[in-house]
């Protein structure tokens, strides 16, 4: 199975999500091609839409390969085994989550720009990606969402390992993955088209939502 593109996924996401009776949900989408994925889902179900922007933490001379990741409020998740396997340096570690806040702030400035953060206590916050590969920055989400006092916490993605959704099921309340194959190797591959989403997409697909929020 693959989907057409990101939005194809996140309508698929949402038959799944409406019918689970999540209440006052927030979702929370993972830039950038999340973002694409999280706006077919509150289009579908009436939820309002925001970011999450957690940073993966980049190994050493392979920098595609995430050993934790790390989110604004300073959370840090690391993988022990690949903590463990690579290496990973006291001081490399520190100058790697400087360089990914510095990143999640210009991001955060890009994207929201004076908007106040939400408020997600008594809610239900639903992580949204495009799709999970070591299960990082979604843990390191999780994380942080569990520190803003959210009720409950679901993760929605349209595919992920079996072991990374295994992970992440010992993080979240709730993990609605609709693909987990066993031979994985990028999460592109199960899309038609997986074309890079960039920042004026995500812009676009943010304020849209807002507007909706405000209009309701």
């Amino acid at each position: 199975m693959r989907f057409r593109d990101r939005r194809d996924a996140g309508e698929q996401l949402a038959r799944q999500l409406g019918p689970l009776g999540l209440g006052a949900a927030t979702v929370l989408a993972i830039p950038r091609g999340g973002v694409v994925v999280a706006d077919a889902i509150v289009r579908a179900l009436g939820w309002p839409l925001d970011v999450i922007i957690p940073r993966k933490l980049r190994a050493p001379h392979n920098p595609e390969l995430a050993f934790g990741a790390v989110t604004g409020d300073g959370t840090i998740y690391l993988d022990p085994r690949l903590t463990r396997t690579l290496h990973i340096a006291d001081d490399y570690l520190r100058d790697e989550v400087v360089f990914q806040i510095a990143e999640i702030t210009r991001r955060r400035l890009a994207y929201r720009k004076t908007r106040p953060e939400p408020d997600l206590r008594n809610r239900t916050a639903v992580l949204v990606d495009d799709g999970l590969a070591t299960g990082a920055t979604a843990i390191a989400a999780v994380r942080m969402v569990r520190h803003a006092l959210a009720r409950e916490v679901a993760v929605a993605i349209p595919v992920g390992p079996p072991e990374a959704v295994r992970r992440l099921e010992g993080e979240a309340d709730k993990v609605i993955s609709l693909l987990r194959p066993l031979e994985f190797v990028a999460v592109g591959e199960f899309y038609e088209d997986f074309q890079q989403t960039g920042d004026e997409e995500v812009v676009a697909c943010l304020e849209r939502a807002w507007k909706r929020a405000q209009a309701s």
